[in-house]
This record gives structure tokens, sequence and C-alpha cells, in this order.
């Protein structure tokens, strides 16, 4: 199964970036990888959200509507976003790393029968779009 990963340690507790990374109406503060289509709507198990992703910033944005499947307050969140023949699976952990350290983690894993065509043009982009979250993510969190 094809996937894309990115990590980075970030100054601060663990609380501190959950907090961060869980309030989706508070990512145009920081994040210009995902955006918050649904504000009123936070994070819930077995609900979808309405986002948008930009994979580079000079990239349209794209409407998804992933359905959350999981939430470990604290520890991690992960969802599914479907489309036909094409599938990914997004998982996003933080780990304590010492006092106030965390790494963060984000993992993408792809899945369909239109993964092989698709994949090779968005695998790049994607995961500069990863690691620039993870870095916005650590500058917000750590200025605070």
């Amino acid at each position: 199964m094809p996937s894309l990963y990115t990590d980075i340690e970030i100054q601060a507790p663990r609380r501190i970036v959950w907090q961060t990374l869980i309030r989706k109406e508070e990512w145009m503060r920081w994040n210009t990888y995902l955006y918050d289509l649904s504000p009123p709507q936070p994070f819930r198990e077995s609900t979808s959200v309405r986002l948008s992703l930009r994979r580079t910033p000079s990239e349209a944005e794209t409407e998804i509507e992933p359905y959350v499947t999981l939430i470990q307050p604290g520890t991690s969140l992960q969802w599914i976003y479907s489309a036909p023949g094409f599938r990914s699976e997004h998982s996003f952990d933080l780990q304590d790393m010492g006092r106030d350290r965390t790494r963060y983690t984000h993992v993408v894993r792809f899945t369909g029968r239109l993964v092989a065509f698709f994949l090779p043009f968005i695998r790049e982009d994607e995961l500069r779009g990863m690691r620039r979250m993870a870095q916005e993510l650590r500058r917000y969190v750590e200025r605070r």
C-alpha cells in the first residue's frame, strides 16, 4: 500500500499541540495545507467534516469530506477520504518526547484501483503540503 510520511519535533507539551491540532476552526491562523470549511462542526468520531486542501501555495483548493474514524484525545486523529477508485487514510499522531517536547507524525496511506494513476501526479506535492503543515504547526505552537 503506497504511503507518505512526515514527522517533526515540537518544543511544547503534547496537550498544547493536541489543542491546536484538534481545533480546526483555528487552522486558518497557521495552516496553509488544510482549511476548515465547516467551523461550527468539531471533529467527532463517526462523522464527516468539510475540509479543503492546497498541496502547493499556488494550487487551487480541493474540497474534501473525510470521515473521522478515530479520536484518541491528546494522542491521535484519523480520517478516511474516499472518491471513486481512490481512498486516502490520514493519521495524525502525537507522542511525548520528554519534558515539553512532542513528536508530531502525519501518515497518509493510499488504496484503490486509481492510486497507480493519480499518485505519481500528486505524490511530491502532497508530501510537501504535509511537511508544510508540520512546520507551520511547530512555528505556531512554539510561538504561543
